[in-house]
């Protein structure tokens, strides 16, 4: 044991100074009161980790341990354990809120750590609120041009991204990149995220020559300053690989992956959640490759990370539902695809998420009845998917086209053939105008304008 004084007398100095004289006297180590307060404190502080002795110690208001919470559950939220790492940020801000003025900076961060949580969790209203709560604050008490306004931006137009709501999405990313490129210098990473999020908006809205051009500038930054294997690569290669599959240019897209992958791998254990990402944009890749084993494999990889990270509801397992039930569609396994579609329209029709993801189960399903041969529940689902993208996308988009190919293979079917052809016109005006010459989608198009017209 250290060395332990029990205080005497207290005098002061003199009624000038602010100082005082103790009188100390050392205790012995056989001293019954020190014994027992000593095995007291160790009673109180013994067991559990350092933090759980830090509770015990600590007022349950103390500032330290509000951030041993914040701390946690960033642990937490990298992990990928997202109920755990909210339980420690709300804990956080319980004691934030108390401790602060309702105008201070860091009770903006903990809003900002709680909505990032729930958009992990793809509760975007929840989201929107703790980011909007987090930017109120900040736009109040932080210059015009601080990066953490530039932060608050950004999540904003992330979860407007995750809506659908593209527009939106722009805008504020936009706000956020004009701040950084003041604020920052050229080669910064917060600049690299940026124009990564930029580029996926303009990949989204079918403005792929945009989004090529962001990426790059994104990736430009990431390799000058970040290692060779850092996470934030992985992000940038996968980028790269979503807009080589949407170019048709599927070699470049898995060479992407596989590098994406190899980082991953490095940086992540096994059943990290970043590995979700990768996994199904290999299924997308292999489908488009019409190797539906391996896509099949990789979609299912992808959903035993969901199941482990996700709610159940979560609208990234809707997707993967989705993407499932296509592929056993195309494996002629028609009673499970119809199974998986109905899983992901649970989810897509009872949570906010993207209506677009919404389009393309009604567009799948749609296509699974087409082969049953059941043609008025396809052309329900088709045109609920139809709607859906006219709505929210530009006339000359791709996905449109995807459609409108459905529909007239559908109308072809069952002999209506001055609407399938009208529909197949379409398809091929959007994807001239579009895509590469040489797309898969474009030549798949042509070949069935082809069957149309000799049957006219």
């Amino acid at each position: 044991m250290h060395s332990v004084f029990r205080i005497g007398e207290v005098r002061k100095l003199d009624n000038k100074s602010p100082l005082y004289e103790v009188d100390l006297k050392l205790t012995s180590d056989d001293d019954q009161q020190l014994r027992q307060l000593t095995n007291r404190i160790r009673e109180e502080s013994s067991g559990g980790t350092g933090w759980h002795r830090m509770e015990k110690v600590l007022s349950p208001d103390d500032p330290d341990l509000a951030l041993s919470y914040n701390n946690i559950g960033q642990v937490y939220n990298k992990m990928g354990d997202y109920s755990k790492a909210l339980e420690f940020y709300e804990k956080d801000l319980e004691i934030t809120k108390k401790a602060l003025p309702p105008n201070h900076p860091d009770l903006a961060s903990s809003y900002g750590s709680i909505g990032g949580v729930y958009n992990a969790m793809g509760d975007y209203l929840k989201a929107l609120e703790f980011y909007e709560k987090s930017l109120k604050i900040r736009e109040k008490v932080l210059p015009p041009n601080h990066p953490s306004l530039a932060t608050s931006y950004n999540n904003i137009g992330g979860v407007y991204n995750d809506m659908g709501d593209y527009s939106k999405a722009l805008e504020f990313y936009e706000k956020s990149l004009k701040i950084r490129e003041k604020a920052l210098p050229p080669n910064h990473p917060h600049l690299a995220t940026s124009y990564t999020c930029i580029g996926q908006v303009y990949k989204n809205m079918d403005d792929y020559s945009k989004a090529l051009e962001f990426f790059e500038k994104s990736h430009q930054i990431f390799e000058n300053v970040l290692p060779q294997n850092h996470p934030h690569l992985a992000i940038s290669y996968l980028n790269f690989a979503a807009y080589y599959e949407r170019m048709g240019d599927y070699a470049a897209a898995l060479k992407a992956l596989r590098s994406a992958f190899q980082i991953q791998q490095q940086a992540f254990q096994e059943g990290n959640p970043a590995f979700a990402s990768t996994y199904s944009r290999l299924g997308r890749v292999y489908h488009s490759m019409k190797d539906y084993s391996k896509a099949l494999d990789n979609f299912e990889k992808c959903l035993a990370i969901h199941r482990k990270a996700l709610p159940d509801n979560h609208p990234d397992r809707a997707i993967t539902y989705s993407n499932i039930g296509d592929v056993h569609r195309l494996m002629g396994n028609h009673e499970k695809a119809l199974s998986f579609h109905q899983k992901a329209l649970n989810i897509q029709e009872n949570v906010q998420c993207n209506p677009l993801e919404c389009a393309t189960t009604y567009i799948n399903l749609g296509e699974t009845y087409r082969e049953m041969k059941d043609y008025s529940t396809a052309l329900t689902y088709f045109e609920k998917g139809l709607e859906i993208r006219e709505n929210k996308l530009p006339k000359n988009h791709p996905s449109l086209a995807a459609v409108y190919h459905n529909m007239a293979k559908l109308y072809l079917a069952t002999r209506k053939y001055s609407m399938a052809m009208k529909n197949i016109q379409q398809a091929v005006e959007i994807a001239q105008e579009k895509l590469p010459s040489t797309h898969p989608h474009l030549l798949e198009y042509k070949e069935t304008f082809e069957k149309i017209r000799k049957k006219m």
